[in-house]
């Protein structure tokens, strides 16, 4: 049998748990404004975020490669 857990053990893991998702939307945040796109200001996705880094990155290897 499991047991309920407590209000303050449920309280406590919702506040951890929107501090973790802060925290992982300002790194997406930060890598956006890293990566060149057209317009500048143009919202992405998370996956469209991740997709065009390792664009990115691949074709800044291929820069240095040259």
């Amino acid at each position: 049998r499991r047991r309920r857990a407590t209000q303050k053990y449920r309280t406590a893991h919702a506040t951890r748990e929107r501090v973790r998702v802060e925290a992982f939307n300002v790194a997406f945040t930060e890598l956006r404004k890293l990566l060149p796109t057209l317009p500048p200001d143009k919202k992405l996705s998370k996956i469209e975020i991740l997709k065009l880094a390792i664009c990115y990155i691949a074709y800044l290897n291929h820069v240095l490669d040259v």
